[in-house]
């Protein structure tokens, strides 16, 4: 009889493992990446990573998916639709950011005259639109905004919690920093609103892996989130740190460097963008490619342009054709519309 319960509990174990594994497998099956495409004539639309047109629908204009929901144009007006094409919020807007912290960034009116507020996953009009301009979206809880020509952040209660006292504000890096201008210079607050960092920099970059770039005198160097100039500013151009290395320019030639300011590939290109996926963006020769982090070509310099990978995707250019290609440098979606073609990973139903 103890055999028979030792033998049955491990049948079970077993099962419960198997369908652990199972239900794992279906959620990781159940995430799609989605590509908005926006044509030079006008007409938007969705395709997956095979390039296969999605939800037998296209629209006037679209946006990548965020938190589940991506926004399309269509008569005049923007909408936001879900994973699977359907809309779900009609939307009476003139403009629409994508969804941050639950909330979307609307705008009623036209460019110069138009004001901003937000709306939550239901349409619903949360924040009222009364904001001369706002600067991207929810990260950490607030948001940069604009009133009577100067700037601060609310919270998604539509609360002022930093008074609108700067000249320009960035969002908030996950560091907890955000970049302000004041005087022509910048610095950074942190979400209570204190300047941890004063405003003296020429240019400043968002924090990314715990630095941020700075320019001072013409130069580029890194500081960490207590102001300290780790990385000296001697380059004459900089790229923010991603997968703890960033591209620098030095002597009309670009090169790159890790987190300790040592040199990690010499100075051998002649423009090189940052790290994504394991593959950054060179050029060589009059031409762009991709090399790994040991500096080999893995995407031969071929295009006339191109940008960072992003979910195992980039844009390419090649004779005046925009493309999207995947880390095997096949071409997914051909004959795109650079400036607003993107894509996401999204959790389907």
């Amino acid at each position: 009889m103890n055999m028979f319960k030792h033998i049955l509990l491990g049948a079970l174990m077993l099962m419960v493992s198997v369908c652990g594994v199972a239900n794992a497998q279906i959620k990781e099956k159940q995430k799609k990446l989605i590509i908005a495409v926006n044509t030079p004539h006008g007409v938007g639309y969705f395709v997956d990573k095979e390039g296969t047109f999605l939800f037998n629908k296209q629209f006037w204009g679209v946006s990548a998916f965020n938190e589940g929901f991506a926004s399309v144009f269509q008569n005049g007006k923007w909408s936001f639709i879900n994973a699977k094409g359907e809309v779900v919020i009609p939307c009476k807007y003139n403009w629409t950011w994508k969804f941050t912290e639950g909330l979307a960034v609307v705008r009623k009116g036209d460019w110069d005259n138009g004001k901003w507020g937000f709306i939550n996953t239901k349409g619903e009009l949360v924040i009222p639109c009364i904001y001369d301009a706002v600067a991207g979206g929810f990260s950490k809880g607030l948001a940069p905004v604009s009133q009577n020509g100067k700037w601060g952040f609310i919270n998604t209660k539509g609360e002022l919690v930093i008074p609108c006292i700067y000249d320009y504000a960035y969002e908030y890096s996950s560091e907890g920093l955000a970049r302000v201008k004041q005087n022509g210079k910048l610095g950074f607050i942190n979400t209570k609103g204190k300047v941890v960092i004063p405003c003296k920099y020429d240019e400043a970059g968002k924090f990314s892996e715990g630095l941020a770039r700075v320019k001072q005198n013409d130069k580029e160097g890194f500081i960490n989130t207590k102001g300290e100039l780790v990385i000296p500013c001697k380059y004459d151009w900089a790229w923010d740190f991603s997968e703890g290395i960033a591209s620098v320019k030095q002597n009309g030639k670009w090169g790159f460097i890790n987190t300790k300011g040592r040199v990690v590939l010499p100075f051998i290109y002649d423009a090189a963008h940052g790290f994504s996926d394991g593959l950054a963006p060179v050029w060589l020769n009059g031409k762009w490619g991709f090399i790994n982090t040991k500096g080999e070509v893995i995407i031969p310099c071929i295009y006339d342009n191109a940008e960072e990978f992003s979910d195992g995707l980039a844009l390419v250019e090649k004779n005046g054709k925009w493309s999207v290609i995947n880390t095997k440098g096949k071409v997914i979606v051909a004959k795109c519309y650079r400036d607003i073609t993107s894509w996401s990973i999204v959790e389907m139903d």
